[in-house]
């Protein structure tokens, strides 16, 4: 297993970020790398708030991998703290090296560390091998997710 550094993403970051997002089928219709304005913007926002991380996976100098953990604290489940892992993307020439595990692996840590019970995550269902992946980390697909654009 290749072995990675897993820090907090700068600004400086956000190019490689946002071309591992538009990196396949699903991503490059929605993603668009060549103007980061509304990334920016976005990272901005995430940055102010103390309940949004946003890491990277460094090797060599190099990001070969990013996600977005989300703490949400909540009524239900007894007034359960739960986290959200978002947009888990590691670079195409890094994949197969378990990179993949060590970032799941260090968000699931890092929701224990902020007293969370409950760890959650969507994925497309188009995803297949990233269910599998999912799955082989411990997660079960419990939940039918819906979601409306607006």
């Amino acid at each position: 297993m290749t072995r990675i550094d897993i820090r907090p993403a700068s600004e400086a970051d956000l190019p490689a970020i946002v071309a591992m997002l538009a990196d396949d089928e699903l991503g490059a219709a929605r993603e668009t790398p060549d103007d980061l304005t509304p990334y920016l913007a976005a990272f901005t926002r995430l940055k102010d708030d103390p309940n949004q991380k946003v890491v990277v996976a460094e090797r060599a100098g190099q990001v070969v991998g990013t996600l977005q953990l989300t703490i949400i604290p909540g009524l239900s489940r007894r007034g359960s703290t739960r986290s959200v892992i978002e947009g888990v993307r590691v670079h195409r020439s890094a994949r197969g090296e378990g990179l993949g595990g060590q970032l799941i692996e260090w968000a699931v840590e890092e929701s224990r560390r902020q007293a969370c019970q409950l760890v959650q995550l969507t994925s497309d269902r188009l995803r297949e091998d990233a269910h599998r992946f999912y799955e082989r980390l411990g997660f079960t697909g419990s939940h039918v997710g819906f979601k409306r654009a607006l």
